[in-house]
């Protein structure tokens, strides 16, 4: 494209750094291997959790796929946290944190050696998301590896029923027996958990955007074409390298505009707009959550996954995955996107048309007595007319807020009701089990934003209120921090400006009237301590309560720390880099 592969950056650096060449070679490298294309292998490997426990066998495929070609593969390893494992704690205060964290550490290996070119594998929550996120800033040839699924948990169910399981035991619904046995055998494999949360939709981004190798994302983790995947990646980079194919080349507006449209089909994560909107900061685009909210309104739902639908995902990706939901929505895509096949959309999906892997793969249903109708649906005939998600404004929340709204009961749809207010998810939680939140409210959680706290998941709270047979169909959260991407239920999160930043949040009063109207896409407060008021009325009110205001002090270090005070807003992509591509 460019003759980028001319000049390699391991090549110019030998010219001025000779004790690197040394270094090298009193490890694993030959005099012939400083000459070769130099790959940085990154992963995020280690025994963190089950995403990325397993990811040191994709690694050694990797590293043969790039010697197969001719490269010099290097591993390097940053790994990241569970959510899971962090939930209900300060811990979730890291979480997303985590995310610049490794981007920052894979931009740190890759341009302090420096490499050629990347081939990247992870499966997690935050970790893919920050593998695409050097990916775009260090615009350098790479291709990601989605980790694959998690195997179905017994009945299909999934670890996030836990936390309702929890509170049955409490109340002596469930005995400790029958939900130790189900904790003991809801993770039976590694991978990502087993619903469209953020790591499978991540996976799912990544295959859209272009970024992986078509129909590479959540294949089963246990399933041995996940090893020929990852060692086909480490041979397809060293063509990107030849070829001078660059992420610059493949991360185009087209491409971002493709992933949503993918994204609404899959009834995806909540937390994938801000993932996406901070990979696109890294490559220069401008992408924002009104994009969203355009296409989800005409791209329908086609995939039937938990948590709001049935299936475990390694069924979608029985079912044809990424490819055949893509060749659904052809006529709507960008089908001349450039991809890390070095061929387009439409040329990866005319390939895919002939490919004996899709008989191979839909004989798995089987097993479960389905088909692949069962799993994604036809265009024509949708498993919802809408997306997944809707962005909601309003005096509540006047830079947007968003909704996995195809997850919220029909009669939840538009709600109005009082106040409960809290300054964290314990509170909230401490209030339901002492059973004080009544049906009809709003329960509002506020100082969660990236700047306060780091932005932790309300999941506990969400999953309390999903689970509860009244409340589900009577009682909404609203918070400014986020939401995990098991979330369902009438949960509004994302509110801007956070309440730390002075957003309306901060000055909500228990007893005062919010309504939430998902429909017409508004998020507001309507009356003031029980009583409803007139607009004008209610921003007098607010403008009083905010210059009696002070922000509180959190006193973070270290690192959370130094994310608190620089992290942008949730909805410009929660991230601390300043954006645009280093290469």
């Amino acid at each position: 494209m460019d003759g980028w592969n001319q000049d390699r950056a391991s090549q110019k650096v030998r010219k001025i750094s000779f004790e690197g060449d040394a270094l090298r070679m009193s490890m694993d490298w030959t005099v012939e291997d400083l000459d070769r294309v130099q790959v940085l292998v990154e992963s995020t490997q280690g025994s963190s959790h089950p995403s990325s426990y397993h990811l040191g066998e994709l690694v050694g495929e990797m590293e043969k796929g790039v010697f197969q070609m001719g490269g010099k593969p290097a591993v390097y390893t940053t790994t990241d946290i569970c959510d899971g494992v962090a939930q209900a704690h300060n811990g979730m205060h890291y979480s997303l944190l985590s995310r610049d964290m490794i981007a920052n550490m894979v931009e740190i290996h890759a341009l302090a050696t420096p490499f050629d070119a990347m081939v990247l594998t992870s499966a997690g929550d935050k970790a893919v998301p920050a593998h695409l996120m050097a990916i775009a800033r260090l615009n350098i040839p790479a291709i990601h590896v989605p980790g694959g699924a998690m195997g179905a948990g017994p009945c299909m169910k999934s670890n996030e029923e836990l936390w309702h399981m929890s509170v049955e035991v409490e109340k002596e619904q469930m005995t400790k027996e029958e939900f130790l046995a189900f904790q003991r055998a809801c993770c039976p494999t590694c991978g990502a958990c087993q619903y469209m949360g953020t790591a499978a939709t991540m996976q799912v981004m990544a295959e859209a955007l272009g970024l992986a190798l078509p129909w590479t994302a959540l294949i089963p983790a246990t399933n041995a074409e996940i090893r020929k995947a990852a060692r086909a990646a480490g041979q397809q980079v060293m063509r990107l390298v030849s070829a001078g194919i660059r992420p610059e080349h493949i991360l185009t507006r087209e491409a971002f505009e493709n992933a949503v449209m993918v994204h609404s089909a899959v009834g995806g994560s909540l937390n994938a707009v801000m993932h996406l909107i901070a990979v696109a900061k890294e490559i220069g685009i401008e992408l924002d959550a009104g994009t969203f909210d355009e296409i989800h309104r005409r791209i329908p739902i086609l995939v039937d996954t938990k948590t709001a639908g049935h299936y475990p995902t390694e069924l979608f990706w029985y079912a044809g995955g990424v490819p055949f939901v893509m060749e659904e929505l052809r006529e709507f895509l960008h089908l001349g996107a450039l991809t890390v096949t070095g061929k387009t959309v439409g040329e990866n999906l005319d390939e895919m048309r002939g490919n004996e892997m899709r008989n191979f793969a839909e004989m798995f249903l089987a097993n479960y007595k389905l088909n692949r109708r069962n799993v994604i649906y036809p265009l024509k005939k949708p498993l919802k007319k809408e997306g997944a998600l809707a962005v909601l404004r309003g005096n509540l929340a006047p830079e947007g807020a968003t909704i996995k709204k195809f997850a919220v009961a029909d009669e939840m749809q538009v709600h109005t009701g009082p106040a409960r207010v809290f300054d964290s998810e314990r509170d909230a939680v401490d209030a339901y089990l002492a059973k004080t939140i009544q049906p009809g409210d709003v329960v509002v959680i506020r100082y969660q934003g990236p700047k306060a706290v780091g932005m932790p998941e309300m999941f506990f709270m969400s999953e309390l209120i999903a689970s509860d047979p009244v409340l589900s169909h009577t009682t909404s959260l609203v918070t400014d921090g986020r939401f995990s991407g098991a979330t369902r239920g009438p949960c509004v999160g994302y509110l801007g400006p956070e309440a730390l930043d002075g957003g309306p949040i901060a000055f909500i009063r228990d007893g005062d009237i919010i309504r939430v109207d998902i429909p017409n896409r508004t998020l507001d407060i309507v009356g003031l301590e029980g009583e409803p008021c007139e607009a004008a009325r209610i921003e007098e009110e607010l403008g009083k309560r905010k210059a009696s205001w002070t922000p509180p002090s959190f006193g973070h270090k270290g690192a959370l720390g130094l994310y608190t005070r620089s992290a942008a807003p949730a909805l410009r992509g929660g991230s601390c880099a300043q954006g645009g591509r280093l290469g």
